[in-house]
């Protein structure tokens, strides 16, 4: 693509520039995504440098430590115990016995069973004494799977204790050796609340985030490379479920598995699901913009009503409004009914029945949904434009839409920029629009052999709850495109994140 200087450019016609600046941002594409996988290196490169410089410090303090620091490499806490931290060591010591107990009584189990998930299943055992057949049940694959990976992260937890043990030992003799007392359990409690409160604060955030948030993604993770589905239920009463590697994924991006076509599914549905996302947040935005701009104009009358108005649509529960327009547009719904008794329509419409109506209707409704929000937003950053810009404008007999172009829009993109991100992303994860108008129908023939019987309207969200539910529930499939789903979404995100121009150009408005 050839580049043009700063006189070039402003030579070119509005067309011409507005071409040039389109292609500049395609052609940018390939080399942000570059810069990512470049800093992905350079960020796991960090990381084994890292540990190379931990592992190198913990053999340096083990040689030039002194006995109580030596110690502490077996029995943690013994340092700061032996130097009149007793507090600090006790809570070491402790840490350090919990772990030890945790591992000899069930901890090690989880653990030896992970590559296995289990070696004895469910079997029909035979009593003589009743002359009956009664269940034994054996391992149990889905808690072997949990626990083991909760075991893992304990683990984790036990080493970057043991090493902060370590730093402490190698702190404490600095601070010996300068002549300085070290701090009492009085004077750590007192820290606690004050000089680190915040540590005090963030500890029980970040272990929900650790329990609630790392571990399951994680733990879906490994999901994706078990054979675990509804036919084995929970891995325990029906069967076990077991290792099968990278199948699930050479399944998903396969041309024929069992007759059908994987990767030409999954690939219409993530094309669909970028179109929907695209057309979803740039419709919203732009129209609720302009709506925004007009009830704020001069001279309009009722603006506090206009704004109730299109605020009711977000009071109204979408369960039951989408559900209601869904109704609407069936073809005995009393849109139908309206036009064919106007003879407007000699048959009726069949609006979810119809792949390209069915999209428009989706796109057309979501805007309907989702005007008011960006309303709102826009109304408050158009309060904040200056209203100096405007009138030097028109003083130099800038039109409306020059006013538009050169000042509101490009104001509005550096504010919002972060939240047109989001929204986007948001809009591919929108489960609530398509499930409850449509459900993902009407169904895609070509593509009803594939797991969870895809619609032509089905997002890449929607299409994995229908996987996920069931008798014939594929959990494995699912946990692939949840993983898919999380590296197309990342992608995106950090690429556009980084082109954003209230990131690049902080100070532009400022």
């Amino acid at each position: 693509m050839k580049k043009y200087s700063d006189l070039e450019f402003l030579r070119l016609s509005k067309w011409q520039k507005f071409c040039y600046k389109i292609a500049a941002f395609f052609c940018s594409i390939p080399h942000a995504v570059g810069n990512l996988f470049k800093k992905i290196g350079l960020f796991f490169k960090n990381v084994f440098v890292s540990i190379g410089k931990e592992l190198a410090d913990v053999v340096s303090a083990f040689t030039r430590g002194d006995w109580k620091t030596k110690v502490s490499y077996v029995i943690m806490g013994f340092g700061n115990i032996a130097r009149g931290q007793v507090l600090r060591g006790l809570m070491f010591l402790l840490f350090e016995a919990v772990f030890i107990f945790y591992m000899i009584t069930t901890g090690g189990y989880w653990v030896s069973m992970l590559p296995s998930l289990g070696k004895q299943g469910p079997q029909e055992i035979y009593d003589p004494i009743l002359d009956t057949y009664h269940t034994e049940y054996g391992d149990n694959s889905f808690k072997i799977l949990l626990y083991g990976v909760l075991t893992i992260f304990f683990i984790i937890a036990f080493i970057y204790t043991w090493r902060a043990n370590i730093r402490q030992n190698q702190v404490a003799e600095k601070i010996l050796r300068s002549g300085k007392k070290l701090k009492s359990g009085k004077q750590d409690l007192h820290s606690l609340v004050d000089d680190n409160f915040h540590k005090t604060l963030l500890a029980l955030p970040l272990t929900g985030i650790v329990v609630f948030t790392v571990l399951p993604i994680f733990f879906m993770i490994l999901v994706a490379f078990t054979n675990y589905n509804g036919a084995h239920n929970n891995g325990y009463t029906n069967a076990l479920f077991s290792w099968v590697g990278l199948e699930n994924f050479r399944t998903l991006f396969s041309w024929n598995v069992g007759g059908v076509n994987y990767a030409a599914t999954f690939g219409e549905i993530l094309t669909w699901t970028l179109l929907w996302a695209f057309l979803a947040t740039f419709t919203n935005y732009f129209l609720g913009i302009f709506v925004a701009m007009m009830i704020n104009k001069k001279g309009i009358r009722l603006k506090k009503v206009w704004r109730t108005i299109l605020v009711l649509t977000i009071a109204i529960p979408q369960f039951i409004s989408l559900l209601y327009v869904s109704r609407m547009f069936d073809k005995n719904g009393i849109v139908n009914g309206a036009l064919m008794s106007l003879g407007l329509i000699s048959k009726a419409i069949d609006f979810w029945g119809t792949a390209k109506l069915a999209r428009i209707m989706v796109v057309v409704i979501n805007i309907w949904i989702g005007i008011p929000y960006l309303m709102l937003i826009a109304t408050g950053i158009l309060m904040n434009i200056p209203a100096d810009l405007y009138e030097s404008a028109k003083i130099d007999g800038a039109s409306g839409w020059k006013q538009f172009s050169k000042i509101t829009l490009p104001y509005m993109l550096f504010i919002t920029g972060p939240y047109l991100l989001t929204s986007f992303t948001g809009n591919m994860n929108n489960f609530n629009v398509i499930y409850l108008l449509t459900g993902g129908a009407p169904t895609n023939t070509a593509a009803s052999g594939a797991a969870g019987s895809v619609g032509y309207t089905d997002l890449l969200i929607t299409w994995l709850f229908k996987i996920t539910t069931g008798s014939e529930a594929q959990y494995y499939l699912a946990s692939v495109v949840g993983i898919m789903i999380f590296v197309v979404v990342a992608l995106i995100s950090l690429v556009v994140y980084n082109m954003l121009p209230s990131i690049k150009n902080e100070e532009d408005f400022q």
